[in-house]
């Protein structure tokens, strides 16, 4: 028995029959009709667009401690949430920088890969202060006792493991497009529809693509704080954390692969897609992102934490330790916000009477 051929249609994706009665292929869904010539240079076009995207990496992040290199540091564990910190023998933790608890010490340490690379602070406790203030300026709906009120339990200096991603990336991208005209005359409206089938094929370079090796360090937070300047980075040395806390990764290069490869993508997308201009609308068909000389490198990023309590409510603030970008979620006046919502509220239906009026 031959083969039956089948297409789907190239504006909904239906499967698409011959019509007698125009002697064109139909799409039972959206009526779009095609002849037959047509489809085939469509489907032979991209033929060779199939092949899918392979995103693998050279695990070479991190190398071993020397002999003698970890002997000054020491290792606190919290026993709320788990997360372990290190520090130098100088620097005496007494609170988690995550969720405020106790930690307590719990030994010399050892294991684990040695950083590659380290970006130093270089802002102070004091501009993580003045930050803090600062982004509470300006912010109708803060409740004016929580400046007041708020005070600072924990401020902490916080090297946070991050996993560097490398990698050239070819792409594939076929696209199915549609420019949209309208019109119409005194009798009925038109609409006509052209689709395009469009493809893009190039490179891109990543380097240094960040993600958190913490389990315990919120992956919204750390992505709000970058970017960070990795050409700041230095050579790994002990004596960086002298007077800081470095967490203790939990996620390893091979667990943060997919949030790696998820990053690279989207980026990837939006790039190429910025090269398809001029349509009504644009959808990506295919894609094809293929990975070459993929690499990690294991580096310590500084980030200032701020633990505040306020209304027996703990909020967590975070600060860039190289360019003092801040972030956190404040508290919100529900007095105030209630207002806001019956103006806002009141003023639409304003204006939705008034458009009615007009229109009548």
């Amino acid at each position: 028995m031959a083969d039956v051929l089948q297409y789907k249609c190239p504006s909904c994706g239906g499967q698409i029959e011959f019509d007698s009665s125009s002697q064109q292929m139909k799409c039972p869904f959206c009526l779009s009709e095609f002849d037959l010539e047509s489809l085939k240079a469509y489907d032979e076009q991209f033929s060779d667009a199939a092949q899918e995207s392979a995103m693998n990496w050279e695990d070479s992040a991190g190398s071993e401690w020397t002999q003698g290199e970890a002997e000054n540091l020491r290792v606190y564990s919290c026993n709320s949430c788990g997360g372990e910190v290190i520090a130098d023998e100088t620097t005496a933790a007494s609170k988690c920088p995550y969720c405020d608890n106790p930690v307590i010490m719990t030994g010399q340490f050892s294991g684990d890969l040695k950083p590659d690379l380290i970006i130093p602070f270089k802002l102070d406790k004091e501009a993580a202060k003045a930050a803090l203030l600062k982004h509470m300026e300006g912010k109708f709906l803060l409740p004016k006792i929580f400046k007041s009120q708020n005070h600072i339990d924990e401020i902490k200096g916080v090297y946070v493991p991050v996993w560097l991603f490398d990698a050239n990336v070819s792409a594939d991208i076929r696209y199915r497009a549609k420019k949209i005209k309208r019109w119409s005359d005194s009798n009925y409206r038109y609409t006509e529809t052209k689709l395009y089938a469009l493809r893009r094929q190039g490179g891109l370079s990543f380097s240094n693509v960040p993600v958190d090796g913490s389990e315990k360090m919120d992956d919204t937070m750390m992505e709000s704080l970058e970017p960070f300047d990795i050409k700041q980075a230095v050579p790994f040395q002990t004596a960086y954390l002298s007077g800081y806390l470095a967490d203790r990764y939990d996620v390893d290069a091979e667990a943060s692969i997919e949030r790696a490869n998820t990053r690279i993508r989207q980026s990837t997308l939006d790039e190429f897609r910025k090269t398809v201009q001029g349509y009504d609308s644009v959808d990506v068909e295919h894609d094809s992102i293929q990975l070459q000389n993929g690499q990690t490198k294991y580096a310590l990023y500084p980030v200032w934490l701020l633990n505040t309590s306020w209304n027996d409510k703990k909020f967590t603030f975070g600060m860039n330790g190289q360019s003092g970008k801040f972030v956190g979620n404040l508290p919100i006046d529900k007095a105030k916000a209630a207002i806001v919502f019956g103006a806002v509220t009141v003023g639409v239906t304003i204006i939705s009477f008034i458009i009615k009026m007009l229109m009548n």
